[in-house]
């Protein structure tokens, strides 16, 4: 990744009108509210939380926060915004806003900028620039920093923009210590920071060791986090306080407060008394455990639903609570309704007779229903499951009589349910440990084209997750159940449609110490075995596939071929014959090279025309093979000077032609 700058870490604050951030540990300025450390808990995080002791139909229908429509007015915006056309722009944009903030810790005003720029792809830059150029300023700037970008999680900054943020961060440690003598120091407190507030998992920690070299300054930052302050006695406190702080109070203790309010309400019911204790805490970005909490109390004492509902309806309509914040909390009950129903067996009945009341009320958007379905819809639901699982049965039965990949993803396609991407690579590995191996060999095979042409990571991930879930049942039918298991898991990070950190993402989701995390951890000690790789490509003999070194060999083979003889039909007859669909963007990330080195464009370009014209090269493994060699050209340059102009040479052709997908243009 580039040399850039971000960040990311705690408290939100967000008062009516402005938001001001304190200086150093003094009061906020101009009558503003500084507040410290309270998270989003935004669905996406909950639902990948809740995995682990769900059903199939529980992890795939994990609902996702309600988008707000005042958040979808702004990103719309006006048309006079400044919106970036390059990556370039982007970052020089990012700038004035990031140094206006520092001027003025107006947080509301920062993120609208943020917003009216767009570009979402791209906020992982802006992690890395907020906190690179923190960096190198006063703790001040640092606790506001943490404070904004505490801010703008979940609504603006996702989980992926933070990680990805700060690995960019890590990866340029060693640049950044050229110019901050203290930067190894700084940014373990930055990401010691995230991590007490909860917007950087602690698996993060592991997952960038394993990602960065052994010897970098890095590797550095994260020891020092995970032993000066981490691992320290009273951390939480230690890292909150490192730059000075804000003033106010943790998470922990703001609901305390909420739940004192509401309690008192509930005794009193005096509306004004409770609007006025809820301004009081400043916290309008943390209304939503405002509108939990007192639903769930409304659950648990029914005589008090009524003042209740009175009391959320009224914070609407007089803008205390916003419809966003509103529809987060339903959100969030929602997601955790099955925990409720052990001490209010009746949670489910309540909370949409609740929802039902807000919606007919008009303080609830009716939107909400798409994300917390009905009986009704959960039946037909469950009715389309057992329907899906009964034809992707039928699909890979005939797949392993014939063989046919691209036949099997024409009629998994024709199903139409995507959404159940992860029954089917279940269906398919447990149809595959209870046969020979040719069947477990098609599998993987199987799987790693879908991972190219279908499904995405979090569908195979899901999946694995669902089948280690289960490994006890399994093991009852499949005496080796555990081991074959443990063997599709490490094959398909081998074949790369896993990276390594995935493991520790899906032993998250996992009851510790069961089946499934021995299996997990079987699978990662077989990748830690020497020659493991060429192991586990032949741990089923070989079946259908070729090993990766063999392919590559192969493919290399019939280019030189085809370049001398020029039969474009015996290529592409080669180029069948291996049988390895999933893997021809091997064969177009070589055939450009070749082209590249031996000034053989026109017969090169003829052969992907033809592959591609009679279907043999899909549009996707196309697009993945000029998405490697585009990412490859640093190191081609090195070799051949004028790389970077043949490439985008052949890319206006591929172009021109529609061999590549939209997406390629974003491949940096």
């Amino acid at each position: 990744m580039a040399a850039e700058e971000g960040a990311r870490s705690p408290t939100r604050m967000l008062a009516e009108g402005y938001l001001r951030v304190a200086i150093g540990g003094g009061a906020p300025a101009d009558g503003g509210i500084a507040v410290r450390h309270l998270p989003h808990h935004h669905a996406a995080k909950k639902a990948l939380e809740g995995v682990g002791g769900k059903n199939e139909q529980d992890i795939l229908e994990d609902a996702d926060s309600v988008p707000s429509q005042e958040l979808t007015k702004l990103a719309n915006g006006n048309g006079n915004n400044k919106v970036p056309a390059t990556l370039d722009d982007y970052k020089r944009l990012l700038v004035p806003i990031i140094e206006e903030y520092f001027s003025t810790g107006d947080v509301e005003l920062a993120a609208s900028e943020l917003r009216r720029l767009g570009s979402d792809q791209y906020h992982n830059y802006f992690v890395k620039k907020l906190i690179s150029m923190a960096m190198d300023r006063h703790d001040k700037e640092k606790e506001m920093t943490s404070i904004l970008l505490a801010a703008m999680y979940a609504d603006l900054l996702n989980s992926s923009n933070m990680s990805e943020g700060f690995m960019m961060l890590l990866e340029s440690t060693d640049d950044l210590a050229v110019d901050i003598p203290d930067a190894i120091d700084v940014l373990a407190v930055f990401v010691a920071r995230a991590v007490v507030d909860e917007i950087l998992p602690p698996v993060f920690l592991t997952r960038a060791r394993a990602l960065l070299p052994e010897f970098s300054k890095g590797i550095e930052v994260l020891q020092f986090a995970e032993k000066s302050y981490l691992s320290a006695p009273h951390h939480a406190e230690l890292v909150e306080r490192k730059w000075g702080g804000s003033t106010h109070f943790t998470v922990e203790e703001a609901k305390r407060r909420i739940q004192d309010i509401l309690k008192e309400y509930v005794e009193s019911g005096d509306t004004d008394e409770a609007f006025r204790c809820i301004r009081e805490l400043g916290l309008p970005f943390f209304h939503h455990e405002v509108v939990k909490r007192a639903l769930t109390l409304g659950m648990e004492n029914l005589s008090s639903q009524p003042s209740i509902l009175k009391l959320l309806k009224d914070s609407t309509s007089g803008c205390l609570i916003s419809s966003n914040q509103m529809s987060k909390g339903f959100c969030r009950l929602a997601e955790s309704t099955d925990d409720l129903s052990l001490d209010i067996p009746s949670a489910k009945t309540l909370f949409d007779k609740l929802v039902q009341t807000a919606i007919s009320e008009g303080w609830l958007d009716a939107s909400f229903t798409s994300s917390a379905p009905n009986e009704d819809m959960q039946n037909a639901s469950g009715e389309k499951v057992k329907h899906f699982k009964e034809e992707s049965g039928h699909i890979i039965q005939e797949y392993f009589l014939s063989d046919d990949v691209p036949e099997l993803i024409r009629s998994l396609q024709e199903l139409s349910a995507p959404e159940y991407n992860p029954i089917f690579l279940k269906k398919l590995i447990t149809l595959a440990m209870d046969k020979k191996s040719r069947e477990k060999e098609m599998a993987s095979v199987l799987l790693s084209s879908l991972s190219l042409e279908l499904f995405s990571t979090d569908d195979i991930m899901k999946g694995f997750i669902m089948l280690l879930q289960s490994a006890e049942d399994t093991a009852l039918d499949i005496v080796d159940a555990s081991s074959e298991l443990a063997l599709f898991l490490a094959r398909a990070v081998i074949d790369e449609v896993l990276i390594p950190l995935n493991l520790d993402e899906i032993t998250s989701k996992l009851r510790p110490n069961s089946s499934g995390s021995r299996t997990v951890q079987m699978a990662r000690a077989l990748l830690a075995a020497r020659h493991s790789g060429e192991r586990i490509l032949r741990c089923w003999g070989g079946g259908t596939g070729w090993a990766v070194e063999d392919a590559k060999d192969k493919i290399s083979k019939l280019l030189e071929e085809y370049n001398i003889g020029g039969d474009l039909g015996e290529a592409c007859q080669c180029i069948r014959d291996l049988g390895m669909p999933f893997f021809n963007h091997e064969v177009v990330k070589k055939a450009l090279v070749m082209a590249m080195e031996k000034h053989n464009e026109a017969s090169i370009l003829t052969l992907l025309q033809e592959c591609f014209g009679e279907g043999l090269i899909t549009i996707n493994q196309m697009t993945e093979g000029f998405s490697r060699v585009k990412k490859g050209l640093d190191d081609l340059i090195l070799d051949i000077p004028n790389a970077q102009e043949k490439f985008g040479a052949y890319v206006n052709l591929a172009t021109e032609r529609g061999w590549l997908l939209p997406s390629f243009a974003k491949v940096p």
